[in-house]
């Protein structure tokens, strides 16, 4: 009777410290991702703050002006409302549209 209770209180306690290894090493991986993972934001998000600040510098009154003093005022020429695309979809069919295009001028100009 002792020896029942002893093997299957030994048995218990060696399956517990074995799927609390397995455990441990599980979240030790998941923590490493984890570290990765912030490391990976942590760069996107300084990427993003520079191109912000990329931007607020490139767009501000005072660089475009300096720009278009550069290029001059006649080489100067604002965007077509039919350039501006509101959606990606929209620049996805136009462009569609173009490769198609030149895919049958190809085809053509092998036949001749």
């Amino acid at each position: 009777m002792f020896k029942k209770k002893f093997i299957i209180s030994t048995t218990v306690f060696i399956i517990f410290l074995l799927i609390t290894s397995a455990i441990k090493n599980q979240t030790r991986i998941i923590e490493k991702n984890i570290s990765s993972l912030n490391t990976k934001i942590l760069a996107k998000k300084k990427n993003i703050n520079e191109a912000q600040m990329d931007f607020y510098y490139l767009t501000s009154p005072a660089e475009i002006e300096k720009r278009l003093n550069l290029i001059g005022f006649d080489n100067y020429k604002p965007i077509k409302l039919s350039n501006i695309f509101f959606e990606i979809s929209e620049f996805y069919k136009i462009q569609n549209k173009t490769t198609n295009l030149k895919k049958l001028d190809e085809k053509k100009i092998k036949k001749k």
